[in-house]
């Protein structure tokens, strides 16, 4: 009996332990689904918190709610690279850009709602806070500058200590301490992601309601900014 090329490839996936998530998503693409909307499908039925794939270790999921979706399509495009083109896939993962416009409700319902909620967390915890910071950090400089001050790394310090209430230094060795990683070394990309949201989840608690929404718009126009800028957005 003839074997067709699909039932290979999904013999061969599952043979290699491949999630069902994406098998699903191979099987929409082989359907004629777009790349993008069977990518988020797939994220809407991944299970796994975490794994390790390829050597490299993966953790989708910051303090247990933030869902880092960048973090999963990277690796759901290691699987599925070859339906992807280069382009679009730069675009997505150094951008969290989509080849076209997904609304708001159609993302919720691909991704499912706790999927959802936890991308939110993400966006505001850690592509809002890190544009936040920058902001911060700007300002800073600029009042230095103007003030015919040298400029120093003392100015990253100033902006933490405005936005929460301690310096970068105290909050980082902190961290180090809560997370036994030691006070020496760099930090992996997953350790800065959790230090942002961390430091995220401290300004949301420190400050008034009014100050919290404030600082976040404050974020937000940065970011959109950065967006202009790179000319990924008009």
């Amino acid at each position: 009996m003839a074997v067709s090329n699909k039932e290979i490839a999904t013999e061969r996936d599952l043979a290699v332990g491949e999630p069902e998530a994406v098998n699903h998503a191979r099987e929409a693409l082989e359907a004629g689904e777009p790349w993008h909307r069977a990518l988020l499908s797939a994220m809407g039925l991944w299970t796994l918190p975490y794994e390790v794939h390829q050597g490299r270790q993966f953790n989708y999921l910051i303090a247990g709610e933030a869902f880092d979706w960048l973090l999963l399509a990277e690796r759901l495009c290691l699987s599925l690279d070859e339906a992807i083109p280069p382009d679009h896939r730069e675009r997505l993962l150094f951008h969290g850009k989509l080849p076209e416009e997904v609304g708001d409700e159609e993302f919720r319902d691909l991704l499912g709602a706790n999927k959802f909620r936890g991308y939110l967390n993400f966006w505001y915890g850690v592509v809002v806070e890190e544009a936040l910071q920058l902001a911060v950090e700007e300002d800073v400089r600029k009042r230095q500058i103007a003030r015919c001050y040298p400029d120093s790394e003392d100015l990253i310090e100033e902006a933490y200590q405005h936005l929460y209430g301690e310096t970068r230094t105290e909050l980082l060795a902190d961290f180090r301490h809560r997370e036994g990683l030691g006070q020496e070394g760099p930090l992996s990309l997953a350790n800065l992601k959790e230090f942002t949201y961390g430091l995220h989840k401290l300004r949301l608690e420190k400050w008034d309601p009014a100050r919290v929404a404030s600082d976040t718009q404050r974020g937000i126009r940065k970011l959109r900014q950065l967006e202009q800028a790179a000319g990924l957005v008009k």
